[in-house]
């Protein structure tokens, strides 16, 4: 009887014990990242939420479903990165490169675009506001390469 307790006991272990921390996604909350390296990584599911990221580069990386929330973006590398379904409603992004970046479905409403290079970024149904559309339409070209879509097509710019 003693066998039979120790191995269901063994067996309830394995299946109530948290997931080790490596196979979460990591939390980056409200930390100072200023010049970090994150380019060519699996950032997927990732939070940013509230980080300075001033200058980091995140060239390459996978960031699919990623939250960027109020993210300091300034002069950061976001080319050829993977966006899609990412939040990054009220991020700051001035000075940063979105060249040939997939932000397909992301959330972008409230974000702040300045000065940003957008040439060859997909944002298919991405919603921002009439005024940042109007901005951003002015400085688009491109056709991105993993997607094929016109940058001001997927803007929806006439």
């Amino acid at each position: 009887m003693s066998k039979r307790f120790l191995a269901f006991f063994a067996a309830a272990l394995l299946f109530l014990t948290p997931l080790q921390a490596g196979w979460a996604a990591m939390d980056y909350t409200k930390q100072i990242l200023i010049e970090s390296d994150f380019s060519n990584r699996d950032l997927s599911g990732v939070t940013f939420n509230l980080a300075n990221l001033l200058k980091a580069n995140l060239s390459g990386s996978d960031l699919e479903g990623a939250s960027l929330f109020g993210a300091k973006l300034q002069e950061a590398d976001l080319s050829d990165t993977n966006l899609r379904d990412a939040t990054l409603d009220s991020a700051i992004l001035e000075g940063t490169d979105l060249s040939n970046a997939v932000l397909e479905d992301a959330f972008a409403f409230n974000t702040r675009f300045t000065d940003v290079n957008i040439n060859g970024a997909d944002f298919t149904n991405v919603p921002m506001r009439d005024d940042v559309l109007i901005s951003l339409c002015l400085v688009a070209e491109g056709t991105n390469p993993i997607t094929g879509r016109d940058t001001k097509e997927s803007l929806g710019c006439n």
